[in-house]
């Protein structure tokens, strides 16, 4: 198959080369799509090496999967064109990931919306994704009634200029920024643009993201994101309130047989989820559960996850790969 990646020298396009690299997909040709200054640029993948195209050549060499991660402006602008063409785009933007009409997917928990039909699917918010594999396996047993959120997450989500501004701060030479104050040795709760109703754009994406995907508007969901000087991973404190009662034991058991989730949550050997080593991993890693005695039927846990992995990389080669195995994929037609 021929595979298209477009932003394929970014952060998250870097992961998914990586990622590509051990995945199930047979892949006859790469095809990585960067910005004219980069065409021609040489990338490897599985021995082999691919030149950088631009987005038109991209398009007229008809790619039969195009994974996206080059920003919401060029996906709204060439999703649509591969799409005609016969191509299934994966876009990790937030262009397409509302639109009712368009799969938002994290495959173990909903892939089963998808179709051959599904020319344009969308990779939810890496805060979102890790979020809901460990809420999935909580939800459908107990019911979820509520959740509060807050999030503590690694510059590098916000791309290569942050990860720059954080390091260039650490070693007292500051340059460009891509925050409005000082990253290193603070916090920030400011993740993405602000709103009218006083939430930023990345905590209502938690909340609506997530009960697209769990398919229950019902669930009440609040949010406050806030960016750390760490470059490892997202982590999450969830408080949640269920429908029904429950044991420690067995929140523990499901979450241990929800496929990608790992339980971190040996606190006499002072175990439980961190960025530090979640970085590069593709698991969810889920600690810290623990009865909220303030509410009935409620629990507190920590959720951590590499964002760049299994929050965004990670997660479309997932799509495209189970796509492929449930024969989904009409294959575009050969040049």
């Amino acid at each position: 198959m021929r595979i298209a990646v477009v932003g394929a020298t970014g952060m998250v396009g870097t992961e998914m080369l990586a990622v590509l690299e051990n995945s199930t997909l047979d892949i006859t040709e790469l095809i990585p799509v960067a910005s004219a200054q980069s065409e021609g640029k040489q990338l490897s993948l599985r021995g082999k090496k691919f030149g950088c195209v631009t987005l038109d050549k991209a398009l007229a060499l008809r790619p039969d999967i195009a994974l996206f991660s080059a920003g919401g402006s060029v996906s709204l602008e060439w999703a649509t064109k591969f799409a005609e063409i016969g191509c299934y785009v994966i876009d990790n933007s937030s262009a397409w990931r509302m639109d009712p009409d368009k799969p938002l997917v994290v495959p173990e928990i909903n892939a089963d919306i998808l179709t051959s039909r599904s020319r344009i699917v969308a990779n939810p918010n890496c805060s979102t994704i890790q979020l809901v594999m460990a809420l999935k396996p909580i939800h459908e047993k107990f019911g979820i009634k509520r959740l509060v959120v807050s999030t503590y997450q690694s510059v590098s989500g916000t791309g290569k200029k942050a990860v720059d501004q954080m390091n260039s701060e650490r070693a007292g030479t500051p340059g460009d920024k891509a925050y409005p104050h000082t990253i290193d040795k603070n916090c920030l709760p400011h993740c993405d643009v602000f709103t009218d109703n006083g939430y930023t754009k990345e905590e209502m994406k938690i909340v609506n993201e997530t009960r697209k995907i769990l398919r229950d508007d019902s669930i009440g969901i609040t949010a406050t994101a806030v960016r750390v000087p760490v470059d490892g991973g997202h982590s999450e404190s969830v408080n949640l309130e269920l429908n029904t009662g429950f044991e420690i034991d067995e929140i523990i058991s499901v979450l241990e047989q929800m496929p990608g989730v790992v339980v971190q949550n040996e606190h006499a050997n002072n175990e439980y989820p961190m960025p530090l080593y979640a970085k590069g991993k593709d698991d969810v890693f889920v600690g810290r559960i623990r009865r909220d005695d303030s509410a009935p039927n409620a629990l507190n846990m920590w959720i951590v996850a590499d964002n760049l992995r299994k929050g965004a990389a990670t997660n479309t080669v997932q799509i495209a790969e189970y796509m492929v195995a449930q024969n989904l994929i009409e294959r575009a037609e050969t040049i």
